[in-house]
């Protein structure tokens, strides 16, 4: 018997630890909500997440997006399936994901449980809400602009330098992911690529990522009119202005009101907040479809459709429900998006006033966004535009990338008016667009984000500061004020422009590429261009020099490192070819 007995117990320790570690896989910021409140939406992630670090070997953007899509696509299929098919049994309220493979549920705290006891199931976030950095308009009825007059931001990057060099955005596609857009104003209807100037398609070219009235509004009855898009809109709408301004910004043009950067490229859009609030769940479903456009039934998904670059001017503050513990749900969504050869331009924050490290929400905190500060008329930083480092997640990151014009910025709003408005989420679409006119100067560029990043910051104009960051001095270039810099959009073309082929290097020319990046225990350096002397120094965010390494390049020479025994956080690279010079920065 006391044999039997102890075998019983043997037998039942792995689901003993098992039932006791499912507790720890429940977002105590859900539990706290469902305390308050009998049911709540929540997002499970799986365990088993898709490899699409491949993406970086292929070339070709369409190529790029098909392989992230189909490898995140099966992955999801087939690691979903039981969970799904228990889930409907059940009556349950949910959505699946791809992007990043999870699932969104609504229910309470026992199916919570449930689902946290499911051994595919990784962990069990909270899905609060979000809210957008809040710029109130102030309408500007001066709309009559005269001939040469442009936005002052617009000539403060040489973006009509570029337009007379004949590049305009024409057949490039930006996407913009905030409180939906009014698609007929006059400023950006023209460029909507569902409209041909006779009829209109809004399949591939418009999702609405809002689905039901967040109480968090303060309606006293929770109706779906009360929102005036409705929910689930099958056409762009704004209900709140702020998309509507970002998208001019990036596209716009109306007679005499030239307010976009790209004013020929066209455009496409998601909607991903409710009046100004959002969760987690909304923006991931816009950087889904943004992946793989689909029609308006949510079918026929096609990589082909996606956009080039998209802006992103939100973001999800600790106080609304994001916070360290569930970050990695949207870094995972920027990472694989930006594997399929989407830019991701994302707005620094509006805290500035907090100093040093008020880079501290999502999305702008993540390595794989092309975070963007605010500039004013006079070309120094605002007061408003948020700082570096990144501390919220320990990684000392130095944040923004760049920096662009963001106060007194004006662009369109709804019912066709025009508005000036100052905020870092003004600041990105002109990186955006900037980025547009870069690919429309060199095709080849399309999907290559890397490069379309390093671009964008090697020739930004350097900016300096009194004001010290982290162990960065503002006196140093990139520092955790500015960036790289306030972008030049014209300088950008220039050098996009020197890059006739991507992966073919002019001889006079080098390029630099570090893979993997983020990496684990080694990183390949690949350094191409002219026949020379060669060296790489890696340092880290304290100046101290961890890596040199030099020898005689023939043209194409690759250098593996063996980083086991670094730290996680970032390091700065200098590669020397010659008398020419890189920098950049690679994550562990």
């Amino acid at each position: 018997m006391q044999k039997i007995r102890l075998l019983l117990i043997l037998l039942l320790l792995p689901f003993l630890a098992w039932s006791q570690n499912w507790t720890d896989k429940i977002d105590p910021w859900l539990t706290d909500r469902l305390q308050d409140q009998p049911t709540s939406g929540f997002i499970a992630v799986l365990k088993d997440q898709a490899d699409v670090s491949a993406a970086h070997e292929i070339s070709g953007k369409v190529a790029k997006g098909t392989f992230v899509f189909e490898t995140l696509q099966e992955k999801a299929l087939h690691t979903q399936e039981r969970l799904l098919a228990q889930l409907s049994l059940q009556g349950v309220t949910y959505r699946s994901f791809f992007l990043i493979n999870a699932i969104y549920v609504e229910g309470d705290m026992q199916l919570v449980q449930w689902i946290a006891q499911q051994p595919e199931v990784a962990y069990v976030y909270d899905n609060s809400t979000v809210v957008v950095d809040p710029e109130e308009p102030v309408i500007d009825k001066t709309i009559i602009r005269g001939p040469t007059a442009i936005e002052w931001g617009l000539e403060r990057i040489n973006a009509d330098d570029v337009w007379n060099l004949g590049f305009r955005g024409q057949g490039v596609v930006v996407g913009g992911q905030d409180t939906g857009y009014e698609w007929i104003h006059p400023a950006i209807k023209e460029k909507y690529r569902g409209w041909d100037g006779v009829t209109t398609d809004h399949n591939f070219n418009w999702h609405d990522a809002i689905h039901q009235i967040d109480p968090n509004n303060g309606d006293t009855l929770i109706l779906p009119t009360n929102n005036p898009c409705g929910l689930d809109a099958v056409a762009p709408c704004d209900d709140h202005n702020h998309g509507t301004h970002t998208m001019g910004t990036m596209v716009g043009l109306d007679g005499d009101n030239v307010i976009g950067v790209a004013p020929d490229a066209r455009w496409i859009g998601c909607r991903n907040m409710e009046r100004g609030l959002g969760t987690p769940a909304t923006y991931i479903e816009c950087f889904q479809w943004f992946l793989a456009p689909t029609d308006l039934n949510g079918q026929f998904s096609n990589p082909a459709k996606a956009p080039h670059v998209i802006a992103n001017s939100w973001s999800c503050p600790e106080g609304e429900g994001c916070n360290p513990s569930n970050f990695d749900l949207m870094r995972l969504a920027v990472d694989n998006l930006k594997a399929s050869g989407v830019v991701i331009v994302v707005s620094a924050g509006n805290s500035g006033g907090a100093g040093c490290g008020s880079v501290s929400t999502p999305a702008a905190i993540f390595e794989n966004s092309f975070t963007v500060g605010a500039t004013a008329e006079n070309d120094t930083i605002t007061g408003f535009s948020s700082r570096g480092p990144v501390t919220v997640d320990g990684s000392e990151r130095l944040k923004p990338n760049v920096s662009a014009p963001g106060r007194n910025v004006r662009s369109c709003i709804r019912n066709g008016e025009y508005a000036t408005w100052a905020g870092t989420s003004m600041a990105g679409p002109h990186v955006a667009g900037a980025v547009a006119l870069v690919i429309c100067a060199n095709p080849n560029l399309a999907g290559e984000v890397e490069t379309i990043e390093t671009i964008m910051e090697q020739t930004a104009v350097p900016k300096f500061t009194d004001q010290d960051c982290g162990s960065v001095l503002g006196t140093e270039h990139p520092n955790n004020t500015y960036g790289y810099g306030r972008i030049d959009v014209l300088a950008a073309v220039q050098a996009a422009l020197t890059l006739l082929d991507v992966g073919t290097t002019p001889v006079e020319t080098m390029q630099v590429r570090l893979d993997p990046n983020p990496f684990k225990d080694q990183l390949l350096l690949t350094l191409i261009g002219p026949a020379g002397q060669a060296s790489l120094e890696l340092f880290d965010l304290n100046g101290q020099r961890i890596v040199q390494r030099n020898w005689w390049s023939d043209g194409t020479s690759f250098q593996n490192l063996l980083t086991g025994n670094l730290a996680s956080g970032m390091y700065v690279y200098t590669v020397r070819l010659n008398d020419q010079v890189i920098q950049g920065k690679v994550v562990k």
